[in-house]
């Protein structure tokens, strides 16, 4: 059984049973039924019904946003933001969707050849509960416009989200099937990624279930896509504009309490400015407004589930035991709920659990460096490599100090966020491939060679027909 619990409150808000495997084949048959129309269906006729999807979206957004904030405890005007970037990434993939995959010439010895983009198929998706619709839009917006059809596999505190984004999808006129959740737990993902109905998977999540996930679809020879965990650093050097580095580094931790994998999570600062840097973040995050998220004035709410509050718990206590001051916060919120207050720490080491592993929580960690070459080296101590900030006044400097850095995005004086216009991803055990952008809607198609004789001469072939 699914539930759907406030974690402001802890009620209960509703229960759901979990999808009997034949309700899962019915939504896979189907899903593969409407990917033979759909994928038929020329690329401006897919767009318009984006653009309605969109449309429903903005509609309905003050629903949409209530029911976020409900389900797993986000700020109410974050949710409302969310929902907004939705509706805004399916416009931009309707508009530009025929630009991006236009067959594209290339010469060679043949009278004519091209490379096409054509749909895969079925595609699973699996996905968290921290952005419980731009998750999932991140991914199916592309996904649907390219020609794919959707199983949507989300994160089991969200099962409401889950039926409300099939809802969205059904109203903006796609064909049954096309856009399908499945209510079921993480032990039913492997025979439908075996099914050979389903072509790809993505998935968003920790870096333990991306192995896993990648392990599973390895073995049915299925592409995927994985964006995991982060442990983002935001590097502040001497000559950086500290003031607006530090209010950029609390909206970057802080918002939805933290809970972002391209959340910055450790503060390099330099030596120089550490002090300035420290005092500021702490005077603004001390003043952070913590309660009801339905309440307009929140900017900090509950964590998503009571054993996420725990582990983070678990991890700056440790972080104290060896060492770590608290500037402020430091222990959960007592009363009803799931909260944690906004905590920053310093003096800390790099083998301290806030800094060698992912906090998914409203925790600060700051870490003070000598000079720039450190602040690299110690950003690049991590086994991950999602996003990165870096706050400098030198320009020309900090493009080749970005270039160093392992990770799918730098942000020069500015905060990590995605933006469907630009390709988002990470290296390391942050995953591999790319959403957004014209890099993401082609990850699931089929990158097809065209080649047409008869052959032109010129100079001839010395490879093996291989």
């Amino acid at each position: 059984m699914l539930k759907s619990i406030n974690p402001a409150t802890e009620e209960v808000l509703a229960t759901f049973d979990e999808f009997v495997p034949d309700q899962v084949e019915a939504a896979i048959a189907a899903a593969h039924r409407a990917g033979n129309d759909w994928a038929r269906t020329s690329l401006p006729e897919r767009g318009q019904a984006l653009h309605r999807v969109a449309r429903y979206l903005r509609d309905s957004q003050a629903r949409f946003a209530q029911l976020i904030s409900r389900e797993m405890g986000k700020p109410i005007a974050e949710a409302e933001a969310e929902i907004a970037k939705c509706a805004l990434t399916c416009d931009f993939y309707a508009d530009n969707a025929e630009r991006f995959l236009a067959p594209a010439p290339v010469p060679s010895n043949a009278a004519e050849s091209y490379v096409a983009f054509e749909p895969l198929g079925v595609l699973l998706a699996i996905m968290p509960w921290n952005f419980p619709f731009w998750q999932v839009f991140r991914c199916a917006a592309p996904a649907l416009t390219a020609g794919n059809t959707v199983l949507l596999k989300h994160a089991s505190n969200v099962p409401q989200c889950a039926l409300a984004i099939e809802e969205v999808f059904r109203a903006g006129g796609l064909p049954d099937g096309a856009f399908r959740s499945l209510l079921v737990s993480g032990a039913a993902v492997e025979p439908i990624i075996a099914d050979p109905r389903v072509h790809a998977v993505s998935l968003t999540g920790s870096s333990a279930t991306g192995a896993h996930i990648a392990g599973l679809a390895g073995r049915a020879l299925k592409k995927s896509v994985l964006e995991l965990g982060g442990s983002d650093p935001f590097i502040v050097l001497a000559d950086a504009d500290v003031p607006a580095a530090a209010g950029m580094a609390v909206r970057s931790r802080f918002q939805n309490a933290g809970q972002s994998c391209i959340a910055a999570k450790r503060f390099i600062v330099v030596q120089e400015v550490a002090e300035e840097f420290e005092r500021l973040v702490a005077q603004e995050v001390a003043a952070l407004p913590v309660g009801d998220p339905l309440e307009r004035a929140t900017r900090i709410g509950p964590l998503a589930r009571v054993d996420l509050r725990d582990a983070l718990d678990a991890q700056v206590r440790l972080s104290v035991q060896q060492g770590a001051t608290v500037l402020v916060g430091g222990q959960p919120r007592s009363g009803p709920g799931y909260f944690y207050a906004p905590t920053v720490l310093t003096h800390l080491s790099r083998q301290m659990p806030v800094c060698a592993q992912e906090t998914f929580g409203p925790v600060a960690a700051v870490i003070r460096v000598g000079d720039s070459e450190e602040a690299i080296a110690v950003a690049n101590a991590t086994p991950f490599g999602l996003g990165a900030n870096l706050w400098t006044e030198d320009i020309a400097a900090a493009r080749g100090l970005a270039r160093r850095i392992a990770a799918g995005s730098v942000f020069i004086n500015g905060m990590v966020a995605s933006d469907p216009r630009l390709p988002f991803g990470g290296v390391k055990q942050s995953g591999y491939g790319r959403e957004l952008g014209e890099f993401g809607i082609r990850e699931f198609v089929n990158i097809q060679t065209v080649w047409i004789g008869p052959a032109q001469e010129g100079p001839p072939s010395t490879t093996p027909a291989e």
